[in-house]
């Protein structure tokens, strides 16, 4: 897959069949929508085009929302995107100057005269342009005008259960990590960095890798014990993780640390990327360290039955 600024197109791609959207998460139903346009490209011989937007639409038109957290990074989204045979990823950046444009504007800026799109394909509940004023029935009455076609994929074909970005972020929010891993057609990941903590785990024999996420606009799941499995280099590993503030010690600021099973080795200052497999419980405050120990031992039991074959 070419990646491109979308600044520094400068040459339509040929027979290009095309589709535009944010694709937070890369879910199956955008799945569904990729896939279906490398087919039609296939077929006809063009080129599978995805266009999206960096950053995020909603933290420039509406700078001052709070919560707002995201289910990829940029980076996480392209090679999700990739995943799909994809040729070419279009990166359009998202200014309050862009944001300004109207409909009309941005298909005869963007999508005919930088791209020469052939075709849009667009899921059922997409719009673009100022206010989000150009829709499907905006295109569909203007084909001759524009000169390309459009396909709209209906909610039903997407997903029956009309799977969203949105669902997905309630989701994980609230902990339900099987819920959003069904949506997403994959475990959700999170990479970080490996910093250093106050080494309380490995004094009871729990060593933990404290992991610091860059990313502030990155969905962090609810606060609780999970199941997961942590990537470290070309390995994969069996873990537990928990996300809080480890009320039995009296920390003040959310943690995110992973017992990574059957590991030695110095991770600090490395990137490890978790992927989250099964809730297990919520973080709790226990009366005793030693408490919290046995607790912990209960974990990795519950932990360790989940991943035997």
């Amino acid at each position: 897959m070419i990646v491109l600024e979308g600044d520094k197109l400068i040459e339509k791609i040929p027979n290009a069949i095309v589709t535009s959207g944010t694709f937070d998460g890369v879910h199956i139903g955008h799945q569904k929508i990729l896939n279906g346009i490398c087919e039609q490209a296939k077929k006809s011989e063009g080129k599978s085009v995805v266009l999206t937007f960096w950053p995020h639409p909603r933290f420039i038109i509406n700078p001052n929302e709070k919560g707002l957290k995201l289910l990829s990074t940029f980076e996480e989204k392209s090679r999700l995107i990739s995943e799909s045979k994809i040729d070419y990823l279009i990166k359009l950046d998202f200014t309050k100057e862009f944001s300004k444009l109207t409909s009309e504007q941005f298909i005869k800026q963007i999508l005919i005269d930088k791209i020469g799109t052939q075709k849009l394909v667009i899921g059922y509940d997409h719009h673009f342009g100022k206010n989000r004023e150009g829709s499907f029935e905006y295109l569909k009455s203007n084909t001759n005008k524009f000169g390309f076609e459009v396909q709209e994929i209906p909610r039903l074909d997407v997903d029956h259960i009309g799977v969203s970005s949105t669902k997905i972020r309630n989701a994980l929010i609230q902990g339900q990590v099987e819920v959003a891993n069904e949506y997403l057609g994959r475990p959700y990941e999170l990479t970080g960095i490996v910093v250093h903590g106050n080494h309380l785990g490995a004094q009871i024999g729990f060593p933990t890798a404290n992991i610091e996420v860059e990313e502030e606009y990155k969905l962090i799941p609810s606060n609780g014990v999970y199941a997961v499995k942590v990537t470290v280099g070309d390995e994969i590993y069996d873990g537990m993780m928990n996300i809080g503030f480890r009320p039995t010690v009296g920390d003040n600021s959310q943690k995110i640390e992973v017992n990574i099973f059957d590991f030695s080795g110095d991770l600090y200052s490395k990137s490890i990327s978790v992927s989250f497999v099964k809730w297990i419980r919520d973080e709790k405050k226990f009366d005793s360290i030693a408490d919290l120990k046995n607790q912990l031992v209960n974990d990795q039991i519950t932990t360790k039955a989940l991943f035997e074959p």
